[in-house]
């Protein structure tokens, strides 16, 4: 597809030239994937193996459906404890959206801003610059930095030098801190799965649709511009088969004979002594030889 734009933009823009015929050229369809889902038993053994900040930032993650970088850029601000959501700016699309705040989470968040407090008062001391702001805000509200409305959410450790300014500040926690901390707690939690941060995200999606919420109101917390985007997670809704019941499924339950017959000639071909199917495709081709 992307080779195919290159051709065209070769011929019309730089050689003048118009090849009708590869206008008339199908364009191959995207393959749609279908995104990793957690169980809500997997979610809670992955949250229980995580600590730290890390252990916090997961359970935002996965209770929101924001972003990785939607949750590292909040900032003081952005956290309503009174309306219990969080406003999350400029998104994916540049738009502000708001999301849950979720109550089990009150306490630990009203925690990890006393921690940052304590953090901002020290850069405060120490007459540190501010942290950063988008250019417009810092130029009409130059004094916005140094305050505590602004100060991140999830402060860095350490100070860092801004690569755009030169100027060495506090930034926020690094995406790569909770990648890293995601994957070596699937690890511990014996998830055979592909998980990555965004993992989250889209078992918070899954998990809302399969509760019965609309699809609609998941795209807005999701902050999708397409509705679209957002019936991806149709595909993976805990509905083996699109919600249809296997017809196996059926017998099982209206002749449970049947299903005991199942169990019990799978007990009886285990019985069989170990070479048993061998000698059966021996014998099977002695009498084809004698005909």
């Amino acid at each position: 597809k992307q080779a195919l734009s290159a051709i065209l933009f070769l011929y019309r823009e730089v050689l003048e030239t118009d090849l009708p015929w590869l206008t008339d050229l199908v364009r191959p369809k995207e393959r749609v994937k279908v995104p990793t889902v957690l169980s809500r038993v997997e979610v809670a053994r992955l949250l229980d193996a995580l600590d730290g900040p890390a252990a916090l930032l997961a359970r935002v993650l996965y209770g929101t459906g924001m972003r990785l970088m939607e949750a590292l850029r909040l900032r003081v601000k952005d956290v309503d404890f009174d309306r219990k959501e969080i406003i999350v700016r400029q998104g994916k699309g540049g738009k502000d959206r708001r999301v849950m705040l979720p109550l089990s989470l009150v306490t630990s968040l009203r925690d990890q801003l006393a921690r940052a407090r304590i953090v901002w008062e020290q850069d405060r001391q120490q007459g540190l610059p501010g942290v950063e702001l988008p250019d417009a805000l810092a130029r009409k509200m130059p004094t916005a930095p140094l305050s505590w409305a602004w100060f991140w959410v999830w402060p860095s450790p350490k100070l860092a030098v801004d690569p755009r300014s030169g100027i060495r500040r506090r930034h926020h926690l690094y995406e790569q801190r909770l990648q890293r901390a995601i994957r070596q707690a699937t690890q511990l939690a014996g998830i055979a799965k592909p998980v990555t941060v965004h993992t989250l995200r889209h078992s918070f999606a899954t998990h809302l649709l399969e509760s019965g919420y609309d699809i609609r109101t998941v795209q807005e917390l999701l902050g999708h511009s397409d509705v679209s985007t957002t019936m991806i997670y149709t595909h993976v809704l805990n509905r083996g088969g699109r919600g249809v019941v296997s017809p196996v499924d059926g017998l099982e339950a209206r002749w449970p004979v049947a299903a005991r017959s199942l169990a019990g000639a799978m007990d009886r071909f285990a019985a069989f002594p170990p070479g048993f199917m061998a000698e059966g495709r021996e014998f099977h081709e002695e009498k084809e030889g004698a005909g």
